[in-house]
């Protein structure tokens, strides 16, 4: 991505892109991009929290075989995004090297950027869109003709005004929060959003010390979304982004619900701390100019109980688990805890 892109973090003023592609698959198919089976492929890095939100929907839900997935080598170069766990360093559907491929067959010149979370249409090859916040309600309620039997209502209609309420306080302080803090080029910049950042994480934890789940007592669109961050702090954000006045570790509340969703199908078993960890600082040159990956933090606590299950509640509300992971999709040993 060149000196406009990795290399400037932390030396240049940090401003999230909005998302340019916002087509929506829907099963009216309004946008012109109806939902079917086997038609689209969902392009993610497991380093990426918004990415891996897609994918821990995608497998609550069971579209895996409707939806297929294409994982990104964590490593990005001037070009983004690459294919390089393929054989051949091609996307083994798509037949590209590079995501930013899909995006110039759909807008050449196009504004923000090559980001993942993207899904592509397959028989085309063109990207359909980018939009990580959307993309997630619409697999859960869009999609439900390709659900599994017992998926979850991860976006309940009764719940969501209070859902979204949650979410856009997780998103400005936590999701985002940690970024802000991470790339501030200033120090009451830094102050201001790593204060912002555990302010929200203490009100969290207060939220949650008398209920298993953010929403109701059921996993819901906003246990994914704080779960995406909290599961990468201790690795990646306490010293790479410098949110350091505690680990999560360190909080009993934070640290038991977290593992609590890790252990849970769906969540844990889509997430690998090796691509994590060598993303952020082997990429993140203008914040680590090293490269250098740490060798913590331990990882055998995440599969420690927890006892959240004292205080009752339905993971999957009326319906089941998830079945197995798919073999392609399996986390590789060295990214899982032991």
């Amino acid at each position: 991505m060149g000196e406009d892109g990795n290399t400037a973090h932390g030396r240049k003023k940090f401003k999230r892109s909005r998302s340019h592609f916002t087509d929506r698959i829907t099963a009216d198919g309004r946008d012109g991009w109806p939902v079917e089976a086997g038609r689209y492929r969902l392009v993610v890095s497991r380093a990426c929290p918004w990415a891996s939100r897609a994918v821990i929907s995608r497998r609550l839900l069971g579209l895996e075989d409707a939806l297929s997935l294409a994982i990104a080598d964590p490593i990005q170069d001037d070009r983004s995004w690459r294919f390089t766990l393929d054989p051949d360093g091609r996307d083994p559907v798509l037949g590209i090297r590079y995501l930013s491929e899909a995006y110039d067959r759909r807008e050449t010149g196009h504004p923000g950027g090559v980001s993942v979370p993207a899904v592509v249409d397959v028989p085309s090859g063109r990207l359909v869109t980018n939009d990580y916040h959307q993309l997630t309600l619409d697999l859960a309620t869009e999609w439900t003709a390709l659900h599994r039997p017992g998926a979850p209502d991860l976006y309940p209609a009764d719940r969501r005004d209070e859902i979204d309420e949650v979410m856009a306080e997780v998103y400005e302080d936590v999701n985002n929060g940690v970024y802000r803090a991470g790339f501030a080029t200033e120090q009451k910049e830094y102050e201001e959003a790593c204060a912002a950042v555990f302010r929200r994480l203490e009100l969290l934890g207060e939220r949650l010390a008398g209920q298993r789940y953010l929403v109701g007592d059921t996993l819901t669109e906003a246990d994914i979304r704080l779960f995406t961050t909290l599961v990468r702090f201790d690795a990646v954000y306490h010293g790479h982004y410098k949110c350091n006045l505690w680990k999560l570790s360190e909080h009993p509340v934070l640290w038991a619900y977290v593992r609590d969703l890790f252990q849970t199908p769906g969540f844990g078993d889509t997430v690998d701390f090796d691509h994590i960890k060598r993303h952020y600082y082997q990429v993140h040159t203008g914040i680590n100019p090293s490269g250098i990956v740490p060798l913590g933090p331990d990882l055998t606590g995440w599969l420690s109980p927890h006892h959240r299950e004292e205080l009752g509640g339905r993971p999957f509300g009326d319906g089941t688990p998830p079945g197995p992971v798919p073999p392609g999709e399996r986390v590789a040993p060295q990214g899982r805890p032991a």
